[in-house]
């Protein structure tokens, strides 16, 4: 014990409840608030430890992003602003799960393993969303830091890509820009205004967007940056966290789930909306038509429109970039389709988990990943951003050529490129309706989805179902995938796949097909198959008509 006097010290003051077992998954910790004081004094201590591994800042936010109110988590950030890797989700893991009398073996145990030296200076960001538990709980973080005298900055109240961003431009000592609030506003805005003053006659109308803030920290940082997007941007601004309850009837998953506009926020027939989530990573677009209808616009929709604008950027600039769309099984049929047969465009498949598809695009000059839930950004390799620039700077360029080049400089200035950004993401598109002129059903009819459904199906274990192919096909229990096969032949421009549950005992069903009723037909049989062949529990599934 006496190795680490500190640490014995403040732990003590953040004791585990005892058998309590947490697991560190793709959103990190989350769970109810009462359940995370230790935790987020050990994940303190882990940032701290992996600060000094990688010799640099390391970055810890406080938020459950769309979970109830009542709920809190922790995310560790990495040096570029990314996920921590796999290795050290379960260093947290393990950490988390010590009982109070072996915490200090655990900690040794990771401090033997990564050979890490104790000596080296180590620097932590935190941050946290307006959730009422996450000001104690980014205390605990901060005396986690402190039990082993590393150094932290405390950012207060920020969006999680805030703080993704933060930890990014420390780590390029300001190449990527200036680690503060002010600094992301800066050049966030800066690129949009660079971006919308090309456009031609946009009229007041136009440039009204109606923003469902969740009642969350996007609310509170979108009313902090609208003065500097000087009339080119008008917002209204709805849950604001004034009044409402965070993500209660509201937010970008409540709007993706219901397929209807947040409560309290009224939107006039082909008026634009949006809708960020709890922590704004996330961000959904809709309208009503004249009929009343409700349009959802999701991350395929948002990943079509971003792709396309870049690809005639690039035939315009005369650029040979190679520029690709990842995508999950989840991503609707005819965006894939549109994509490939249409706009020409590489896309690729890859697992669920934004993660993954952040490791797929880094693979091409030009990555563009956004899973349907509405998570997603753009990423740009080194040789591209130089290729851009360069053409920029080279007196030969002609006009038309250096005009698109200008304008992807500023595309890249107004992306976040370490995580998918709500605000981010809201003025890229923004900006994108603007220059081509189009209104959100122009957008909206760049493909129609095809029909789908997605069912639950309750078994004893979600082991049995094992994927290959980004989760398309499955290898596991025999049989289920020829069942799979033989159903989505009955049926006009079909398919679905079954995939285990990351976090509970089902399996998720997906089918698409020509009309809502095969669909729904599809649906309910791949469930018949998934409950005979990979040991459902309780009642069959009941067709849904």
């Amino acid at each position: 014990m006496a190795e680490f006097p500190k640490v014995s010290k403040l732990s003590s003051q953040h004791q585990k409840p005892v058998g309590l077992v947490l697991q560190y998954g793709t959103a990190g910790f989350r769970t109810n608030a009462k359940l995370l004081d230790h935790i987020m004094f050990r994940m303190g201590l882990l940032a701290t430890l992996r600060s000094k591994k990688t010799k640099a800042t390391i970055g810890v936010m406080v938020t459950a992003s769309h979970n109830p109110e009542e709920d809190n988590g922790v995310k560790l950030v990495d040096p570029m602003g990314e996920m921590v890797t796999p290795a050290w989700e379960g260093y947290a893991t393990q950490l988390a799960n010590a009982e109070q009398d072996d915490l200090l073996t655990a900690l040794k145990d990771i401090i033997e393993k990564e050979a890490i030296n104790m000596s080296q200076g180590a620097n932590v960001f935190v941050g946290k969303d307006t959730r009422s538990s996450s000001a104690a709980l980014s205390q605990a973080v901060l005396d986690g830091v402190s039990a082993l005298d590393g150094h932290s900055k405390d950012y207060g109240l920020v969006t999680t890509p805030q703080l993704h961003y933060m930890v990014c431009c420390q780590n390029t000592q300001g190449k990527y820009g200036d680690a503060t609030v002010e600094g992301y506003y800066h050049k966030l805005c800066q690129a949009f205004i660079q971006l919308t003053k090309n456009a031609s006659n946009c009229t007041d109308d136009q440039k009204h967007l109606s923003v469902d803030g969740a009642n969350g920290i996007g609310a509170l940082k979108l009313r902090e940056m609208e003065s500097r997007l000087k009339r080119e941007l008008q917002i209204s601004l709805f849950n604001d966290g004034s009044k409402g309850k965070l993500n209660h009837q509201c937010g970008a998953d409540f709007v993706k789930v219901q397929q209807k506009p947040p409560t309290g926020l009224t939107i006039n027939p082909g008026e634009r909306g949006c809708s960020f989530d709890g922590d704004a990573d996330r961000i959904v677009y809709y309208y009503t038509d004249s009929e009343g209808q409700f349009h959802l616009l999701d991350g395929d929709k948002i990943a079509t429109l971003i792709s396309t604008y870049l690809k005639e950027l690039l035939t315009q600039a005369g650029l040979d970039l190679k520029i690709a769309v990842v995508q999950t099984a989840y991503a609707n049929g005819s965006s894939t389709h549109y994509l490939e047969n249409t706009m020409k465009l590489i896309v690729r498949c890859a697992k669920t988990g934004v993660k993954h598809l952040h490791h797929a695009a880094q693979e091409f000059d030009i990555g563009v990943y956004f899973e349907a839930n509405g998570h997603g950004t753009v990423l740009f390799s080194k040789a591209a951003e130089e290729k851009i620039q360069q053409l920029t700077e080279d007196p030969n360029t002609n006009d038309e050529r250096k005009r698109a080049a200008l304008l992807l400089q500023s595309t890249i200035n107004v992306i976040n490129q370490t995580v998918g950004d709500a605000i981010s993401d809201m003025l890229l598109i923004e900006a994108i309706l603007t220059i081509k002129g189009m209104t959100v059903q122009q957008w909206d009819a760049i493909y129609s989805d095809l029909p789908n459904r997605q069912l639950k199906v309750k078994v004893s274990d979600r082991r049995v179902i094992d994927t290959t192919d980004a989760e398309r096909r499955a290898v596991s229990p025999a049989g289920l995938q020829e069942a799979i096969d033989s159903l989505v032949k009955k049926y006009k421009q079909a398919r679905s796949f079954v995939r285990p549950s990351g976090t509970e005992d089902v399996v998720r069903v997906y089918a698409e097909a020509e009309t809502q009723e095969s669909t729904d037909a599809l649906a309910h049989e791949v469930s018949l198959a998934v409950y005979r062949l990979a040991g459902g529990v309780g009642d069959e599934p009941k067709p849904l008509h």
